[in-house]
């Protein structure tokens, strides 16, 4: 924490950051190259890392495991490579969406439920978008944005103010989408109030701040409660979204229907969003961060995961 405080007193061009901004430039040059190049060098990258990084492919294994006992080791060891290969495509899209033109993209995806969008708009509220931590990342930002009126989102900082600046950067630059950290629930809240539409992916395991569990896959996964408050104190329409890298290379964007009575039963609103999650990962299973660890946190008297 205290190096974390140290970082942020420093001037970006600190020599400290050097070696950050060296990156960015990096990163920067590798967002010229074409779309198809990208997917062709994230497919590459992907089957490296799942080989060198060790630990976390450990993690992946562990979570799918847990998740699809159905599969025998092979077909379980294929999947965590394709993990990895649908998360380093990620990461290049995500770079075009920082630096090149989201355009093409947003008129090519395929968009389904957009009534529901029109619909929670007739309400004359805001609309909380509750999504997930799908291998597009950021490259999902503007193809979700572009069907919004007001958009916003919220998000974590990263840790190095260089990377974090990048990241921010990219992000703000489509359709004068909004941001949000946690610490900023107040101007959320009147944002929502004022028909702004905010995407929030709650579903990554938060530690000591996990509130509920409910069955993810069958297995008992550790959930925040903030957006049933945010939902009941805003008055927003609750609508979940999914957003996925389809096989013929194309990207397709989901709105469910308004989840009716969401931010009364803290259990029942984090069985809802668990649930259209599973669904939507059950139709493109290596499109999900498996990488991450959902189930750090565990009920009392349960076994460990990882």
């Amino acid at each position: 924490m205290a190096s974390r405080r140290k970082t942020a007193k420093r001037a970006l061009w600190h020599p400290a950051f050097w070696s950050s901004w060296a990156l960015v430039f990096v990163l920067w040059l590798v967002s010229f190259l074409p779309m198809g190049i990208k997917q062709r060098l994230g497919g590459s990258l992907g089957r490296l890392l799942s080989r060198k990084l060790k630990s976390r492919a450990r993690v992946a294994d562990a979570n799918l495991a847990a998740c699809m006992p159905e599969l025998d080791e092979a077909a379980r060891k294929q999947l965590v490579e394709d993990a990895f290969v649908a998360s380093a495509r990620g990461v290049l899209e995500s770079m075009h969406a920082w630096w090149r033109d989201m355009a093409p993209y947003c008129q090519s995806a395929s968009v389904y439920g957009t009534e529901h969008l029109e619909e929670a708009r007739r309400r004359g509220k805001g609309v909380l978008l509750i999504g997930g931590h799908y291998s597009i990342f950021d490259f999902a930002l503007p193809l979700i944005a572009c069907k919004l009126q007001k958009p916003g989102y919220m998000y974590r900082p990263n840790d190095n103010p260089v990377i974090d600046r990048m990241i921010e950067r990219g992000r703000r630059r489509h359709f004068n989408i909004r941001p949000f950290t946690k610490r900023q629930i107040r101007p959320l809240l009147s944002f929502l109030k004022e028909g702004g539409q905010v995407w929030f992916a709650c579903d990554q395991d938060f530690g000591k701040k996990s509130e509920v569990f409910v069955p993810f896959f069958g297995v008992s996964a550790g959930c925040i409660t903030s957006p049933s408050y945010i939902a009941r104190e805003s008055g927003a329409a609750v609508i979940c979204v999914s957003h996925l890298r389809m096989p013929d290379g194309r990207y397709r964007v989901v709105f469910s229907p308004i989840q009716e009575g969401f931010g009364h039963d803290l259990q029942k609103d984090a069985e809802r969003w668990n649930q259209f999650i599973e669904a939507t990962i059950r139709e493109q299973p290596d499109q999900y961060l498996w990488l991450h660890r959902r189930f750090k946190s565990r009920p009392e008297g349960a076994a460990a995961i990882y």
